[in-house]
């Protein structure tokens, strides 16, 4: 398929990352669905091993092998795979070493779980691994079989050392299969083809961890990409309105006497009192997500913002976050 006219042209691996509980794992599926839409054929990709995606498009978890999961718009298609470490740990060595039977003996030994606990960084460069491989896979015409890769990433603290293969690397192998294979991950990973995007909420914590990330993977040398603002609170109120509330000031009589023209006789004093607070409340948050916000603006990146789902998260909601996206130019 030709390229779309998006802020990331060029890019076909998209590592999302975010701290815990921004919806990181949402985010990648919506930007998966929107990259699909024309008729593309995308690879999600999940690495830490919660069946995440299997929830988030609601089908039975993903067993160790690519399956199609949703149709996008004009017929595009998203497959997903969710990585199990101990069966890439066995495809890397049937690879790079020709002991397939052996990986299985190691399995029932408990030897991968030695393996990957004393040497993370091996860990990482086969889930890093088996991702760029999808990236570079062709057909046997020359074209690539997924036209983008979108990979569920590990959380912002950890995602520079997570990428960094050849760094994690390094004390473990200086030559060999597992050098060279590093070698080959971090040619991706470095390329323009790559883009690795932030997920945060407009609170403090995430949008400070977001900016650390941006400076960690900036120091690192690798490839900054967008910053996905998710959950937006849309405010309710005009601007008097939020000022009178953030002080206190919100006339609760005028409140009350609303409450009673709804027809709620019975109780009105104190249900006119509780909307008050929740309004205090809501111009607090909407105050705060507006500061946090400005703090976003010296971020250099392109900035992209999702709304908060009233009607929860479901299938649907999922389609109408990638139109947002795909809206916004992000894909």
């Amino acid at each position: 398929m030709s390229a779309k006219d998006t802020d990331w042209d060029g890019v076909r691996l998209h590592v999302v990352t975010g701290k815990g509980g921004t919806g990181k794992t949402t985010v990648a599926a919506a930007l998966a669905l929107a990259l699909a839409a024309g008729g593309r054929k995308v690879l999600l990709v999940e690495v830490e091993g919660r069946q995440g995606i299997a929830q988030i498009f609601d089908c039975p978890p993903l067993p160790y092998e690519e399956r199609k999961v949703a149709v996008a718009r004009d017929g595009g298609e998203v497959f997903a795979l969710a990585i199990d470490t101990e069966e890439a740990l066995i495809e890397y060595l049937e690879m790079f070493y020709s002991l397939k039977r052996a990986g299985k003996a190691m399995t029932k030994l408990g030897v991968v779980d030695f393996v990957t606990t004393i040497a993370p960084g091996l860990r990482d460069v086969i889930l890093t691994g088996k991702t760029s491989e999808a990236v570079r896979r062709k057909e046997k015409n020359g074209s690539f079989i997924y036209d983008a890769v979108v990979m569920d990433a590990p959380p912002t603290g950890r995602i520079t050392k997570f990428l960094n293969v050849n760094e994690e690397v390094s004390g473990l192998a200086k030559v060999g299969p597992v050098r060279n294979h590093a070698d080959t991950v971090m040619k991706v990973v470095r390329s323009p083809e790559t883009a690795v995007h932030f997920v945060t909420l407009l609170e403090e914590m995430p949008v400070q961890e977001t900016m650390d990330g941006i400076h960690d993977l900036t120091e690192a040398g690798l490839p900054v990409g967008g910053v996905f603002i998710n959950m937006e609170h849309p405010s309710v109120l005009n601007e008097d309105e939020l000022a009178a509330a953030a002080a206190g000031n919100l006339d609760v009589g005028e409140i009350e006497r609303g409450v009673k023209a709804a027809g709620l006789e019975h109780g009105a004093d104190a249900i006119a009192a509780a909307l008050a607070a929740e309004a205090g409340d809501h111009a607090r948050r909407t105050a705060l997500q507006r500061r946090e916000k400005e703090r976003l603006e010296a971020v250099e990146q392109p900035r992209y913002t999702l709304p908060l789902l009233t009607d929860g998260m479901d299938l649907a909601g999922l389609y109408d976050l990638a139109e947002a996206l795909s809206k916004q130019g992000a894909a």
